[in-house]
């Protein structure tokens, strides 16, 4: 059973799921959960990797949480991907660095 991240949208930030730690702390792993919101309805059918604790599923989702509340005014700022092309290919490497410098001072990481 292949599972993906997938994300709640909150705003300009995305909520990590219970989904989301387990992927992050067991790659690969088989699991079902019946309740989305509820870690204790984790039903752990992996035999090749451990069920992690419900306080290690907390904790990464408060890791993984942290990273994304940090990430997200930054990806909300910078230009999209074909403007800072055109801004390369119209002003050079150096004006777009001065560009996405001032999005990185703006948002620096912790």
């Amino acid at each position: 059973m292949s599972k993906r991240l997938f994300y709640a949208i909150n705003g300009d930030s995305r909520m990590i799921t219970l989904e989301n730690a387990l992927i992050s702390l067991k790659p690969n792993a088989e699991w079902t959960l019946e309740d989305s919101s509820n870690v204790n309805t984790l039903i752990w059918v992996d035999s090749k990797q451990t069920k992690p604790t419900t306080a290690e599923i907390n904790a990464e989702v408060i890791r993984l949480q942290a990273i994304e509340d940090y990430q997200a005014p930054r990806r909300a700022e910078y230009p999209s991907i074909a403007d800072q092309l055109d801004d390369i290919y119209h002003n050079g490497i150096d004006a777009w660095k001065a560009t996405i410098k001032t999005t990185k001072d703006k948002y620096p990481k912790e």
